[in-house]
């Protein structure tokens, strides 16, 4: 055989190197050809999904698709979560369990009522202490372990509104900025309608000197029907779309929950309420100034909200009822209207009747 030049070598890997491009080049062209299909696909389908259902229903569909693979690959989910900026409902929504120990709570308390003692919390070694004492307006508070705040404990009765409208008047956001003058801004930023579960961003002002606080918090409230119970409860979450600003400090701590029981029935006037609070509003003033500041103030909000509630229901201020169509004495399922999207959707879901 005749000696390979160098040349003949150089012609031979050029022509190797053209044909590997050109495999490349094809393989480039058939993945864009994919791509684009599927894009186009994708597209066609949700242009289908858009003609045929409302923007709730698609955002339900999503929101369950999301669930499935956050279940399914939940380091993974968390981590695209946070790059693409997507709030985890699976992890962050507040628990059925939590929404049944709020209930078993206030029964509970009802004890206390019944036997007309303040030092009675006391004696079940829980660590509460009488804060204050009215007719009908008790507080407690006790120290939160390894912190310098305090929890408090409301317990309370009203006669003269109905508990439906009381619990409209604290879920009514657009309603509260009439009635509440320290707000800032109130809105819901987001929504999860498979629990009927809410993300709100509040801002408050706050006592001079101090700044103006904001709270992003995940709320969700039930009706529940056959222990004649409204709850509501709210805590501290991080979302996305509020990053902290420099116009308010942002508050990471805070927890609200309230539990109304009826004195008869969600519409006739009389209930009892029991609310357990506790907030770090992020202040250098000492213990005993802030807990004179919660202590004071929480009885000053509930009597700004019961007469709202009296406003609503005396002027019938035009409020949603969250707490459904459910009217006096019937315990059956109804539909309730979604004040959001004016479709008719049937209850099962917290923050619809539970029957």
């Amino acid at each position: 055989p005749f000696p390979i030049s160098t040349k003949q070598r150089a012609s031979e890997a050029a022509g190797q190197g053209h044909k590997r491009k050109g495999l490349l080049s094809i393989f480039a062209d058939h993945c864009s050809f994919v791509t684009g299909q599927r894009l186009r696909r994708a597209c066609q389908v949700g242009e289908l999904y858009s003609n045929l259902y409302s923007e709730r229903t698609r955002w339900s569909l999503v929101g369950n698709f999301w669930r499935r693979f956050q279940s399914k690959h939940a380091p993974s989910g968390k981590l695209i979560a946070a790059l693409a900026g997507v709030f985890m409902w699976e992890n962050e929504k507040i628990q059925d369990e939590e929404i049944h120990r709020c209930g078993l709570e206030l029964q509970a308390l009802e004890a206390v009522k019944r036997l007309n003692s303040s030092n009675a919390v006391e004696q079940q070694g829980s660590g509460w202490e009488v804060v204050m004492e009215k007719k009908d307006f008790r507080v407690w508070k006790r120290p939160i372990p390894n912190s310098h705040l305090y929890e408090y404990r409301v317990l309370g009765s009203y006669s003269d509104v109905t508990p439906r409208q009381f619990f409209n008047v604290q879920l009514d956001t657009e309603y509260r900025k009439k009635w509440d003058s320290l707000v800032i801004k109130l809105e819901v930023v987001d929504r999860d309608f498979s629990t009927g579960s809410e993300v709100v961003h509040w801002a408050t002002h706050f006592p001079y000197p101090m700044y103006s606080r904001d709270y992003v918090y995940v709320r969700r409230y039930d009706v529940d029907v056959d222990n004649n119970l409204m709850i509501l409860i709210s805590r501290a979450v991080q979302h996305p779309r509020v990053p902290e600003t420099q116009d308010f400090v942002r508050v990471h701590s805070y927890q609200s929950k309230m539990v109304i029981r009826p004195h008869k029935s969600f519409d006739e006037n009389g209930f009892d309420y029991l609310l357990t609070y506790s907030d770090d509003p992020q202040t250098v003033f000492p213990r005993y100034c802030v807990s004179w500041m919660v202590s004071s103030g929480m009885p000053d909000f509930l009597e700004k909200l019961h007469t709202a509630a009296l406003r609503a229901k005396n002027l019938e201020v035009g409020i949603h009822d969250y707490a459904g169509v459910i009217k006096s004495g019937d315990a059956n399922r109804q539909p309730s209207q979604d004040r959001h999207s004016g479709e008719t959707t049937h209850t099962g879901g917290p923050g619809q009747i539970y029957a």
